[in-house]
């Protein structure tokens, strides 16, 4: 009996040291797909960055997991990304895909991915298509719907009594829905809606026509280099009389090159670096000492991607292959999100607040965005309502 009851006392050790093992050894493995390359590069840089920050802020572990991220560029080409998202599910077997920045990569990739039962976080592009009838149980967006911040800026026209407005957007499908999503709010005349290819860095046409148009006010969504050369080219063009509403133009992520042509510009978001939570004052503080500038938007949103990822693995206790576990936990948003108040919507989109900001230069002669006021109160998208998911 005393032969029997060590063995016994052995195997349950055995058992217990291969359990801990087998912990030890789980990785988490995550693929983030950001346009690394070309005039907009500038973007997915601050994805990747904020992210990164993420994992740091949480212990190099997300949810406890050992964690390995495999960084894909997209290149800003649908095909190449959606051939790189294969690649990450099929070859690198990750459990998330985080990215894009740009919507038409996003309506690309996002089939093959989560028909892999694989969950894609967006923390940036959020195309309508996503947040109404093709919502999908395997998407979550940390950002917001696209139309959201354009809205903030029709309802400031609209309140501030103008009368007339200019638009100016690329012709792809997050240019149609922020053209969309300003129109909501602002019941004035459009002197002209102008698309424009993706990518162009000319405006001078599109400037001549909004001086002969003599607009009340100028409504933009041109990120990265194309808002770079914008800013530039209508302060040039002295068209700074006209109130410049944007957004996505004059951010973070192009005000290093814009410096002072940008300030005094408006836009709209759900956050600035000037966010008065203790949350976002250390993640701004602790990213401008690891990176060495200021972060914008697509990073702040890919850094709350990460703390959602933590929050839920770590909520399954590691059981990355319970799927509607996985679900369910990413569901509840159990995070400090660093802009404040955050919950998702049934179709993966957050409900939040929403503000007007404007472009200031900073004492440490470093540029940001500030908030000037609340617009929208626990805002949810429009298109919740044709999403059929509960």
């Amino acid at each position: 009996m005393p032969t029997i009851k060590g063995f016994t006392g052995a195997g349950i050790f055995t058992i217990a040291a291969l359990a801990t093992a087998a912990a030890q050894a789980q990785e988490l493995k995550i693929g983030i797909m950001a346009v690394l390359s070309g005039p907009q590069a500038v973007l997915g840089g601050q994805l990747r960055d904020g992210f990164n920050l993420g994992i740091k802020h949480a212990g190099g572990k997300l949810g406890g997991l050992a964690t390995t991220v495999i960084v894909q560029d997209d290149e800003l080409k649908p095909d190449v990304a959606v051939g790189k998202a294969r690649q990450l599910i099929e070859r690198d077997k990750v459990d998330f895909v985080v990215g894009p920045v740009f919507s038409n990569i996003l309506l690309a990739i996002q089939r093959p991915i989560t028909e892999a039962n694989v969950f894609l976080i967006s923390p940036n592009a959020g195309p309508s298509p996503l947040a109404g009838k093709s919502c999908n149980p395997f998407f979550f967006n940390t950002s917001y719907q696209n139309d959201q911040p354009p809205e903030v800026l029709g309802k400031f026209a609209q309140d501030k009594g103008f009368k007339k407005a200019f638009l100016l957007a690329p012709n792809y499908q997050a240019g149609k829905d922020m053209i969309g999503g300003f129109k909501k709010h602002f019941k004035g005349e459009i002197a002209d809606e102008v698309y424009t290819p993706l990518g162009q860095l000319d405006f001078a046409a599109e400037l001549a026509r909004i001086a002969a148009a003599k607009p009340d006010a100028f409504f933009v969504f041109m990120p990265g280099g194309m808002g770079v050369n914008l800013v530039k080219q209508y302060r040039q063009a002295g068209l700074d009389r006209i109130p410049f509403l944007s957004v996505f133009t004059v951010d973070e992520s192009t005000l290093p090159a814009q410096q002072d042509a940008a300030v005094g510009f408006f836009s709209g978001m759900t956050w600035a670096p000037n966010t008065d939570t203790p949350a976002n004052m250390k993640f701004v503080a602790d990213f401008e000492r690891e990176y060495g500038y200021v972060p914008g938007s697509y990073a702040m949103q890919a850094y709350d991607a990460a703390q959602l990822i933590d929050s839920a693995v770590k909520a399954v206790g590691g059981k990355l292959a319970d799927k509607a576990a996985m679900r369910a936990a990413l569901r509840k948003a159990d995070f400090p999100s660093v802009r404040g108040a955050f919950k998702f919507n049934s179709n993966g989109f957050p409900i939040q607040d929403f503000y007007l900001v404007k472009v200031a230069k900073r004492p440490d002669g470093k540029f940001q965005t500030e908030i000037v006021q609340k617009v929208f109160s626990s805002y949810a998208d429009s298109h919740a309502a044709d999403c059929p998911l509960k």
